[in-house]
């Protein structure tokens, strides 16, 4: 089968075991360049060493995928459904009170260098009801152009991410100049946290499959990929911060509640208590 942008590829000498889609080729064609299909990672390939899926392979992987990130969206959905039961008794005096209310969760500005992840990303805040303003930009324009979107959009919680992968050939895996994108993540964070300084008003979560934590962490970012340097899936991130928008702003998030939603555990994320933003008002008025 013919190799093209966009076809859906494994790589015979991994043995196979991700799907990637084609994004483009070296000049000579002799090299593809890589995403990954649902995690975010960032690769090339000889052309020769990919294998390209077909029809019932990809469907058979998709049901595996909708299974996981189904069970993620149950036990997310489980969780909010305690915290609107408690924020329910706390609005109402311990149901003392007949009283409706409303509530305005936190508002996410996510900035992403997949645009089919952020398509995806932007269906799953829709489904968890997380007001979100989303944009697609390549990892290397983030540090120049997001300082000002954040001035722009004011949100409660930003989103860096996109694709990222730890490359050996370039380096020891502490040397953030050995990553793909990790650089341009830090810089992001770094320029916008100049302004930004309090954790508790501007929550960040930066990076993307095999991210270089500990500095994303350092410069700022309240939930970060990746400890043990492992892939993250592409929905992660949203599980993240919509724990944190949904969340009552007189809480604060236990890192390890945010992670047990997430697909990927904590070996691919991590974090530092942060303050919820959600906050509960009333009355709703009503028509006459």
């Amino acid at each position: 089968m013919k190799l093209e942008i966009g076809s859906i590829v494994t790589r015979n000498s991994y043995n196979r075991d991700l799907l990637f889609r084609i994004v483009g080729f070296s000049e000579d064609r002799t090299i593809a360049e890589l995403a990954g299909e649902e995690l975010r990672l960032w690769a090339d390939a000889p052309v020769d060493d990919l294998f390209v899926v077909d029809d019932k392979q990809m469907s058979e992987h998709r049901q595996v995928v909708k299974e996981k990130e189904d069970s993620s969206l149950k036990l997310f959905r489980q969780d909010y459904y305690l915290l609107r039961q408690k924020r329910e008794y706390l609005s109402t005096n311990g149901y003392q009170y007949d009283q409706s209310y409303f509530e305005l969760p936190g508002r996410v500005l996510h900035i992403d260098g997949d645009p089919l992840y952020l398509n995806k990303c932007l269906e799953l805040y829709k489904k968890l009801g997380v007001p979100v303003y989303g944009i697609h930009m390549k990892e290397t324009e983030m540090p120049e152009k997001v300082p000002a979107l954040v001035d722009e959009v004011r949100p409660d919680i930003l989103v860096i991410t996109g694709h990222d992968a730890y490359m050996k050939s370039k380096g020891d895996v502490s040397d953030v100049n050995a990553y793909r994108h990790t650089k341009y993540f830090i810089r992001t964070v770094r320029e916008v946290r100049r302004k930004y300084t309090n954790l508790d008003h501007l929550m960040i979560f930066a990076g993307a499959c095999q991210s270089h934590f500990e500095s994303l962490i350092k410069v700022g970012s309240n939930f970060a990929s990746s400890p043990a340097r492992i892939n993250i899936h592409a929905l992660d991130p949203v599980y993240i911060v919509s724990k944190i928008s949904l969340t009552s702003f007189m809480d604060r998030v236990n890192v390890m509640d945010v992670l047990r939603n997430t697909l990927t555990g904590k070996e691919g994320l991590g974090g530092v208590e942060t303050r919820g933003f959600l906050r509960t008002g009333m009355p709703i008025k009503t028509k006459p």
